[in-house]
């Protein structure tokens, strides 16, 4: 497997270096071979050459690689994180990856921050459009800096976009023997753009008659995730609700460090990435969880078909978080090298 590595900027080359040393462990264990090419696109390149990714690294990364993988990406220097936008949000749009996936599964119930609730409660996934809404950039800003200024970002919404996210969350639900999906809008007050995503959803739901399909708005979706996530299997919302809610359901499973998302186009070429930011001051310190980063790689191998390696990884990180192996933000004592250390050499002993 030939897969790009973007360690990126700040802590992101911290807990990337523990996905690769996880990675690499398990590709040892089961006799499988990974291609790992390390790209230098950070705010560190763009400083000093001006380029945030080459004129062909879009086509590059869809036509050399089967997976792309990124650390974080930010930087103070870089004032409109510009480089950030190009390689993650580009990435996204150029390489059409449609779905954002986020399992929300919480390891060990000591890390829940609700009362009364435990692993059994917090178990999710949530499926984020991933190429339209008010990300897309259109609008713009009249007399800016002005006490007249006029500003608009609009949302883009299609038939295409929103058929296909839907179809995917229930595809997955069916395939992973699920009955609930979840869709959140708030078309009692976007009546345009999310009566699509209303009609659409009931369009879809009804080519599955197993699936008991619930619509819910996005301020009462927050709401019931804190107070009873139990009922929830199966999420799908637009871009920005799902950017939100999953931040939601990181700290539901411990915090934003425990945090893995696929950026994913089936079949073709996609994108793994931690949930959490770059932290700047804390690059470098041996102090960020890399949980989130290596259970990223999980679902890398998981897309591309390494069930079994998928699986060790967990099982490792599972184990590590029941001892207490971990970085001092989920109540351990260890360092980032530290755990990664903890959970390659489980994999290697338990396989």
């Amino acid at each position: 497997m030939r897969i790009a590595v973007i360690p990126g900027d700040g802590i992101g080359k911290d807990v990337t270096a523990e996905a690769v040393k996880v990675l690499q462990a398990t590709g040892e264990v089961f006799g499988r071979r990974f291609d790992l090419v390390q790209l230098p696109w950070s705010a560190d390149h763009y400083l000093k050459t001006g380029e945030t990714l080459p004129a062909n690294g879009y086509q590059m990364l869809r036509d050399e690689f089967e997976a792309i993988f990124v650390g974080a990406l930010g930087d103070p220097r870089v004032a409109d994180n510009r480089h950030a936008r190009d390689i993650l949000l580009g990435t996204r749009f150029e390489l059409d990856l449609y779905v954002n996936y986020r399992p929300v599964r919480l390891l060990d119930d000591r890390l829940s921050p609700l009362k009364d609730r435990g692993r059994k409660d917090i178990n999710f996934v949530v499926f984020r459009e991933n190429t339209e809404g008010v990300y897309v950039g259109v609008g713009g800003r009249f007399k800016a800096g002005t006490i007249d200024e006029i500003a608009i970002q609009e949302e883009v919404n299609t038939y295409k976009g929103v058929h296909r996210i839907i179809r995917h969350a229930f595809e997955f639900a069916k395939a992973n023997g699920l009955t609930k999906v979840c869709m959140a809008d708030k078309s009692n007050a976007m009546q345009h753009g999310h009566a699509l995503w209303q009609r659409v959803f009931k369009e879809v739901s009804a080519l599955y008659p197993g699936i008991t399909a619930i619509h819910q708005y996005i301020d009462a979706l927050a709401m019931f995730l804190v107070k009873d996530p139990g009922q929830y299997q199966v999420i799908v919302t637009n871009n920005l609700f799902g950017d939100i809610v999953t931040d939601i359901g990181g700290a539901l499973q411990g915090g934003l460090g425990m945090a893995a998302s696929g950026n994913i186009h089936p079949g073709r070429t996609s994108l793994f990435e931690p949930v959490h930011g770059s932290a700047p001051p804390l690059a470098g310190k041996n102090v960020a969880n890399p949980i989130g980063a290596i259970l990223s790689a999980a679902l890398m191998l998981e897309t591309l078909g390494a069930a079994d390696e998928s699986k060790a990884i967990e099982r490792a990180v599972e184990a590590v978080v029941a001892q207490g192996q971990t970085t001092t933000d989920i109540g351990g004592a260890l360092g980032t090298r530290e755990v990664g250390d903890c959970i390659a050499k489980r994999i290697t002993k338990t396989n």
